[in-house]
């Protein structure tokens, strides 16, 4: 049984990732492998575009926060 989603959240960053996450299987490379990972553990194509996208937050979220960390502060 599988667990249902939380219905709520940004649309518009779903709908980024979404676009992304399609890029990356479309085009190749490391989206695509870890697709591929998935589907051969697998996973449905669905269930794997979803841990895509999971992973693809991450990578943006921690990117986000990098830049962050190194951003000059500005002097009041």
């Amino acid at each position: 049984m599988r667990q249902r989603l939380n219905p709520g959240g940004n649309r518009r960053s779903n709908s980024v990732l979404h676009v992304i996450a399609g890029c990356q299987i479309e085009h190749g490379g490391l989206g695509r492998d870890y697709y591929l990972k998935k589907l051969a553990e697998g996973k449905t194509p669905r269930e794997a575009r979803r841990a895509l996208k999971r992973r693809l937050s991450i990578v943006i979220y921690r990117t986000i926060l990098k830049d962050l960390s190194t951003a000059p502060t500005a002097i009041s």
